[in-house]
């Protein structure tokens, strides 16, 4: 990959396409991950005004570090980024005193952590109807259309995806080139929707690098039968998360009326 040309392509694509809808530039929500630290400073790089947002949920203290220290960075070397924070912990905690409770766990914490991430779009689309702002997706290839790794209308709610067609590892080498933080190079990547320290690999069940591997199988038109051990593993895992999440890439369905009955 031609790190530095990617770069001023994606820079170039966000700034055209905002000026072209006539908005006055980009929201970001701020998780202490790469890629939201990437996203941001591809953002901050158009010279256009760049909002980041931090929208802590019961956030675990070193997420929150990170998205601070990666803020700084951006303000220290772009005039351009601003930042808010909007602390929606309690705002959390009584939507939960207004709703049914289940006894079926599994569903009740991940419609929970479903939850925070839709909490967190409607606010970033305040900051976003409120200043003229294009929300910017922080999803990567691997998520939006490998695995499916994201919350429908929740952080899945954007108005354009940046680097949605950058593997998570050509995500990294983008941000080695921006010299986004140390610390956030080296954290695992987490969405931080549970309120605890798993990883997305301890949810997804392979990590990023295992995933791009099966998702360029698929690619290539490999069937489980060509692969063993834990390449099979991983190459059935994708494709079961794959066809699972198709109901988030595809568009939503419409139920066309035939002419005949109109």
């Amino acid at each position: 990959m031609q790190t530095e040309k990617v770069i001023d392509h994606i820079v170039n694509w966000l700034k055209n396409y905002a000026v072209n809808a006539k908005m006055d530039g980009f929201v970001v929500g701020i998780s202490g991950g790469i890629d939201s630290a990437v996203t941001s400073a591809l953002c901050a790089k158009t010279g256009m005004r760049t909002l980041c947002v931090e929208m802590p949920i019961h956030q675990a203290p070193n997420q929150v570090t990170r998205g601070r220290e990666h803020i700084q960075f951006l303000k220290e070397k772009f005039a351009n980024v601003s930042n808010t924070e909007v602390n929606l912990t309690s705002v959390f905690e009584q939507f939960k005193t207004e709703v049914p409770q289940t006894s079926n766990d599994t569903n009740l914490d991940l419609s929970l952590a479903n939850t925070r991430a839709r909490l967190r779009m409607t606010t970033i689309y305040y900051f976003a109807g409120l200043h003229r702002y294009l929300v910017a997706g922080t999803g990567n290839k691997i998520e939006d259309f490998g695995v499916g790794f994201y919350t429908k209308y929740g952080d899945g709610g954007v108005d354009l995806s940046p680097i949605a067609d950058l593997m998570k590892s050509e995500v990294y080498k983008i941000g080695e080139a921006l010299n986004i933080p140390a610390s956030i190079m080296k954290a695992a990547p987490t969405d931080g929707l549970f309120g605890d320290d798993r990883s997305d690999e301890d949810q997804l069940g392979a990590s990023y690098d295992e995933l791009e591997w099966a998702m360029k199988m698929v690619e290539d038109d490999k069937s489980s039968a060509d692969f063993s051990g834990r390449q099979q593993v991983v190459f059935n895992l994708f494709n079961r998360l794959n066809k699972a999440n198709q109901h988030k890439m595809n568009p939503i369905p419409v139920c066309e009326i035939p002419n005949e009955i109109l």
